[in-house]
């Protein structure tokens, strides 16, 4: 697991047609686009990709299709989160057959287990396969259930391949507390965050970053993530503000406000698929005024 550090990791998002299917020929220009602007590693489907809204079919089809696209210029991450033990299992056996670098889940869909049954939710999908593998924690988006210093450790006494723990809950006591403890237990532990605030990550030991807004500033987050691994905090305050700003603008829609920053930006993916609504005119113009307002965005590409 040593030599395996994903760094700057981007998500991709999800692009569909009018009739909600997926569009792989804009799927084939976003990874291209990303690999031309700054990626170190690509992580898909995550939640900004709606994963949750795919069938387990069409995730398959993603993996298979960005594994062929990308032809191994950078390690490719794949999402197996389901609600099933058994499921998500599958789907990480089905991505590492496919040729992924590493797998990443998140705590089970709809269901708010106990430690020990999240523990062998974990432990199961992890001994699936034989590549790296990560625990996403996202609180706030999973119903408030937990990945804990506790259950880290446990996991690493489990799993040879346990890679490390993404973390977007944004609680620095957390982890605080979970870099010192994980990497006295295993030196090679890796710890990203989970979104683009990188400045206070870094400063407690992250040594990577899952960036949604890559898609919509790619050369913004590039140099905040660069700065940060370079612990040159100060002038990295501007980027960590500018991407704040941002952040706030497009998460007032979640989905639909980044599709919309995209297609602001150039980069038309289609509306989120239902249940998800996209922004109705009026709310799209105004963000697109908004992000044309920052000066920050005007040094980033427009278009494909």
């Amino acid at each position: 697991m040593a030599n395996f550090q994903p760094g700057l990791v981007h998500t991709p998002l999800t692009p569909f047609t009018r009739d909600e299917r997926i569009d792989f020929d804009a799927y084939g220009k976003l990874i291209e686009f990303h690999l031309r602007n700054g990626a170190d590693a690509l992580a898909l489907p995550m939640h900004a990709g709606e994963s949750v809204s795919l069938t387990d079919e069409e995730r398959q089809g993603l993996i298979e299709f960005a594994v062929r696209q990308v032809k191994g210029r950078v390690p490719v991450i794949a999402h197996a989160s389901q609600s099933g033990t058994s499921i998500a299992a599958t789907l990480a056996r089905h991505a590492e057959n496919a040729g992924v670098a590493a797998i990443v889940a998140t705590t089970p869909y709809y269901w708010t287990p106990q430690p020990a049954m999240l523990l062998e939710h974990f432990a199961e999908i992890g001994a699936a396969v034989r590549i790296p593998f990560f625990v996403y924690n996202s609180p706030e988006e999973m119903g408030g259930t937990k990945v804990t210093t506790d259950l880290t450790l446990k996991l690493i006494g489990k799993l040879k391949n346990f890679a490390g723990v993404v973390d977007a809950s944004l609680d620095w006591q957390f982890m605080i507390e979970l870099v010192s403890g994980a990497r006295r237990a295993r030196a090679d532990f890796q710890f990203l965050s989970g979104v683009e605030y990188m400045i206070s990550a870094r400063a407690i030991g992250a040594n990577g970053m899952f960036a949604p807004m890559a898609g919509v500033a790619p050369k913004l987050v590039r140099e905040l993530f660069d700065l940060c691994r370079e612990e040159r905090y100060p002038e990295a305050r501007r980027p960590q503000e500018a991407l704040a700003a941002l952040r706030q603008a497009v998460k007032r829609a979640k989905v639909a406000g980044l599709k919309a920053g995209m297609r602001a930006m150039g980069r038309e993916c289609g509306a989120p698929r239902a249940p998800l609504e996209g922004l109705e005119s009026g709310d799209y113009e105004t963000l697109a005024a908004e992000l044309a307002a920052m000066p920050a965005l005007r040094a980033e590409p427009r278009g494909w």
